[in-house]
């Protein structure tokens, strides 16, 4: 198994209870976030033998015979990388309805295996599946955030915290890869972000599509990272290389299969016909698009126009990984209309709840930092629970109607 630092991960609890109940589950996320390490935790604690697909030997072996390799594995198997063998779901769905004894296969891929063309008809109904993102700050602090269920109440009592400064700079520079984390700073990092990208173009990027052009995919990413938290234009992408605009939404979608990018989808609403529906583009991680494009925290410091959607892409992921692990479903969106009214992230818990997040990366919030929440507010009614706009500030302020100003801190706090 793979060593590094061990950081708790809050995704466990779920992934417990999943293995009590389903006979498969599934563990994905990008390379490198900590897969492999979960799974292995888990399955010391339970008894689980682990097989791994990146040994060309084993993988052979499946590739060759799944149907005799599926039928020789002890009673309960980690099966890693599974997405390299994608010929194996037709034999696991077989083992499984033979006996669907909970917690048989544990899985981890890499890329979105529900977009594998055997996986969703193979493994439909016997399988729970729990999303890994790269660590949340909460989980470097090692205590669980507090901060959605205080919005989904309209929790937020007024007191002062310190500021962050340079440490959210920092923060947001260093990501939340475990393995980028034990580097330091500067050029030994950047070095393993670049390095990252070349293993999984040559090996996950070959796996999954036959793509004419994989020097493009390196750039294509550092573009995209250039443009995070911004509305998703293709032709804008497409207009740096000598390919297709065709081809180069396949391959932003390859990219989105293998978790490094995100389309955030507009909320919308039949009593709002003036909103805009085209969805944000979103990095996977800050730490990675700053790698990408030789961003350190003295760089964001001295270019505000970089920091402004490096932090609205740092808090979006900071919220996406709180909703991985959280026991009530909570949906993403963006809100802009065509007056360019918008609030930068919206979450609707279930389908009675919604709230507002607006970003700002200064010390202060004034009463017109809540003209998109209000908005969201007016256009929903009793639907909106709170509205916040995170910043970089001190004091949790209420500002009426369900608004609050409250420091980027609070995203990791459990008090």
């Amino acid at each position: 198994m793979p060593s590094q630092h061990l950081y708790p991960r809050f995704a466990e609890s779920a992934l417990v209870e999943a293995l009590a109940d389903s006979p498969v589950v599934l563990i994905h996320g990008p390379r490198q976030c900590g897969k492999s390490t979960l799974a292995g935790m888990l399955g010391d604690r339970q008894g689980y033998t682990y097989i791994s697909f990146d040994d060309d030997v084993i993988r052979d072996a499946a590739e060759t015979d799944p149907i005799g390799f599926v039928d020789a594995l002890p009673e309960r198997a980690i099966l890693d990388e599974v997405q390299r063998v994608p010929g194996l779901f037709t034999s696991l769905k077989a083992a499984v309805d033979r006996n669907r004894q909970p917690g048989r296969f544990l899985l981890t891929g890499s890329s979105n295996v529900l977009l594998l063309p055997n996986l969703s008809d193979s493994l439909a109904g016997r399988m729970a599946i729990q999303r890994l993102h790269p660590l949340a700050q909460c989980e470097l602090a090692g205590k669980p955030s507090l901060f959605l269920d205080r919005l989904f109440a309209g929790d937020f009592p007024i007191r002062k915290v310190p500021r962050l400064k340079d440490e959210l700079l920092r923060r947001i520079a260093a990501g939340g890869y475990p393995p980028a984390l034990e580097r330091p700073e500067g050029r030994r990092r950047d070095n393993w972000y670049r390095d990252y990208i070349t293993t999984l173009i040559q090996r996950d990027v070959r796996d999954l599509a036959r793509i004419s052009a994989l020097n493009a995919l390196p750039r294509l990413l550092r573009l995209a990272a250039g443009r995070t938290a911004q509305l998703f234009n293709l032709s804008d992408l497409a207009s740096s290389f000598q390919l297709s605009r065709t081809t180069i939404g396949d391959y932003v979608t390859l990219l989105e299969n293998i978790f490094l990018l995100e389309r955030l989808p507009p909320w919308h609403s039949n009593h709002a016909s003036r909103l805009v529906k085209t969805p944000k583009l979103h990095i996977g991680d800050t730490g990675l698009a700053c790698g990408l494009l030789g961003l350190d925290a003295a760089a964001l410091a001295a270019d505000r126009a970089q920091l402004g959607p490096m932090l609205e892409t740092f808090v979006y992921q900071e919220l996406r990984r709180l909703g991985s692990w959280h026991p009530q479903q909570h949906d993403f969106y963006h809100l802009r209309d065509r007056d360019k009214v918008e609030v930068d992230i919206v979450i609707e818990r279930g389908v009675r709840q919604l709230a507002g997040v607006e970003v700002k990366a200064a010390a202060t919030v004034t009463a017109t930092d809540f003209r998109g929440l209000r908005k969201l507010k007016h256009t929903t009614g009793k639907r909106f629970v709170a509205g916040v706009v995170l910043y970089d500030g001190e004091a949790v302020a209420s500002f009426g109607d369900g608004l609050y100003a409250v420091p980027i801190a609070s995203l990791w706090e459990n008090s």
